[in-house]
């Protein structure tokens, strides 16, 4: 009994030069230096589990990675936006607490 026939992955010469730049960059976020790994191993012809295999992570990771590289190009690699609960502290409340850390002196209070 046959699988799914998993989505064809051709790779533009600029695509493949971005993916291989993530690979190589020690900034990038490991989550997508992974995903970018996966579609070029999927690029080279080979199937979802023996690129799990090489990579340690379950074959449905790759087919998922490899689905929203087809439909989304490089886009699809990055996260989704996960909904959930607003935030209730804004940017500039964060600016400020960091700004009044970094620019003042705490004072000492020594009790005898």
């Amino acid at each position: 009994m046959a699988g799914r026939v998993a989505d064809e992955v051709v790779l533009s010469d600029e695509e493949r030069a971005f993916l291989e730049a993530q690979v190589r960059r020690h900034k990038a976020a490991r989550s997508l230096s992974d995903r970018c790994r996966m579609i070029l191993f999927c690029a080279e012809g080979l199937q979802s589990k023996d690129v799990a295999a090489r990579l340690g992570v379950h074959e449905h990771t790759v087919g998922k990675w490899r689905r929203r590289f087809v439909q989304d190009r490089i886009d699809g690699l990055t996260d989704e936006y996960r909904p959930g609960r607003p935030r209730t502290v804004a940017d500039t409340q964060v600016a400020e607490v960091i700004e009044r850390t970094l620019n003042t002196t705490p004072t000492l209070c020594i009790e005898l």
